[in-house]
């Protein structure tokens, strides 16, 4: 049973939500201070974190980024900041998705859902199975999930390296923000093509000998984005 973690100090909220994911056949345990949820995130063995932004003792964003920094699990930022700044900084720190209260718990329950079944299909099981993908100087080794960048190891979040893995399978064929948003995300893009924009930079960081001149991902500008061979 998949367990999930939700880091929320309003209690009616987090009690919902707890509830809901119970019914929907998940563990669910809850952290209402920053602090004590990033204690269980990096103790104990969760295959999701809910995590809410504005919270007692230690906000969302550090906890995204140390959870980040340790490991890959998915992180579904749920939060009342809707400016685009906020959503923004919090796929820059690590974040998968970004969900805004209020919410339906019809819809938190799809994402979670989606978002474990990408992750589980990331580590190497079914559609996206393949031992191994060299471009460049970039190698993809799947089943150890480690990417190598002219020899030397680079460290990638799950989303940057779902991007990733996606652009060097389909490469010189260029896709909007939109369709890159809807075929990784699995949501509707509307107003969030942001996360694609932070990611593709992110990705650049990583395998670009200058990402202000990038080879590899290039942008097509007024379509979207390419990996070219």
């Amino acid at each position: 049973m998949k367990r999930i973690l939700i880091i929320e100090d309003d209690p009616v909220i987090a009690e919902v939500q707890r509830d809901y994911l119970r019914a929907s056949g998940f563990e669910a345990d809850v952290a209402d201070r920053g602090e004590i949820g990033l204690e269980m995130a990096l103790r104990d063995r969760y295959d999701l974190i809910l995590l809410d932004l504005m919270l007692p003792g230690m906000d969302g964003y550090e906890i995204c980024r140390r959870v980040r920094d340790a490991g890959n699990v998915p992180i579904l930022i749920v939060s009342a900041k809707k400016e685009e700044i906020d959503k923004i900084r919090g796929f820059g720190f690590g974040a998968d998705d970004y969900i805004l209260k209020p919410f339906g718990l019809g819809e938190l329950v799809a994402r979670v859902k989606a978002h474990l079944a990408r992750y589980d299909r990331l580590v190497g099981s079914g559609e996206w199975r393949r031992d191994e993908l060299q471009l460049h100087g970039i190698r993809i080794d799947r089943q150890a999930r480690r990417v190598f960048v002219n020899g030397d190891e680079a460290a990638f979040t799950a989303k940057e390296y779902e991007l990733l893995f996606f652009l060097a399978m389909n490469p010189n064929r260029v896709f909007r923000k939109e369709e890159l948003f809807e075929r990784l995300w699995g949501m509707n893009a509307l107003g969030d093509y942001a996360t694609v924009t932070v990611h593709i930079g992110k990705l650049r960081e990583k395998i670009e000998r200058d990402p202000s001149k990038p080879k590899y991902v290039e942008t097509v500008w007024g379509v979207g984005y390419r990996f070219n061979l």
